[in-house]
């Protein structure tokens, strides 16, 4: 973004952004499979049942989805699950729903297996994001961590930044057992130790599906156009919208004149 000078030399209060073609995108969602996955949240099915957080994450990642390829057809996903370490669950790049849908079916927790390791999550990006590169794509890989209490690991070169990371976090409320600060500091030092461009973190210990998806949503934003999270302002709080301006009088406003 350049700012543009007048005429006169002083400095005009317009900017212009830099024409840019936008890349597609390569994106790898990882869901973290752990029994806190199951953690019921605030809301039920349609069969009565209460939804988990696996269900709604399965429910935001389709919406997110089909909502990209909306805007994008050319933009491509691979799955992938984090239980001890991240592994496969699709992965061919692919812009095809149901391919996407039969993988996202195919999600389900897992007994627990300990502290999980970024490690190799991070090598598999970084392997794809090369290849993604050699066509002309960006890679980014959108991580669904669900654990109140362990923190992550990982082993990685502060100066290899291939891919963008983005993190949605839910967790319980802090607790004796559950310490979601910690955990949310360190996915904030992950994504900022791995990113290319800015990535976001979103988290929510609310167990309200409706963030979920406002979440998600927020994630659909490019990578080459977004501004750094401090400046953020979606939704916009209601006490920060501007108060509507005041309707001119009317005749039908303007008292009678007394007789």
């Amino acid at each position: 973004m350049e700012r543009m000078e007048g005429e006169s030399g002083g400095e005009a209060s317009r900017y212009v952004l830099q024409q840019e073609r936008l890349s597609n995108e390569d994106i790898l969602i990882c869901v973290d499979v752990d029994p806190e996955s199951l953690v019921e949240l605030k809301a039920t099915g349609s069969n009565g049942r209460p939804l988990t957080r696996l269900d709604s994450i399965k429910q935001a990642i389709l919406l997110f989805v089909n909502a990209k390829l909306t805007i994008n057809p050319d933009h491509r996903f691979a799955f992938a699950i984090l239980g001890k370490s991240a592994s496969w669950l699709k992965k061919e790049f692919s812009n095809d729903v149901e391919s996407a849908m039969a993988a996202v079916r195919g999600l389900s927790a897992t007994s627990s297996s300990g502290p999980p390791d970024l490690t190799n999550l991070f090598k598999v990006a970084a392997h794809e994001a090369k290849k993604s590169r050699m066509q002309n794509r960006i890679f980014r890989v959108i991580l669904v961590y669900c654990r109140s209490s362990v923190r992550p690991s990982y082993q990685w070169p502060e100066t290899q930044r291939l891919f963008t990371l983005d993190v949605m976090y839910l967790h319980d409320k802090p607790g004796p057992e559950n310490c979601p600060q910690t955990v949310y500091d360190t996915l904030v030092e992950a994504l900022e130790h791995v990113s290319e461009y800015e990535g976001y973190i979103l988290e929510t210990g609310q167990g309200l599906i409706r963030i979920i998806f406002r979440h998600m949503c927020i994630l659909l934003s490019h990578p080459q156009q977004r501004c750094i999270q401090d400046d953020l302002d979606i939704p916009k709080a209601l006490t920060k919208k501007l108060p509507p301006a005041e309707s001119m009088a009317t005749e039908d406003s303007v008292p009678a004149p007394n007789q």
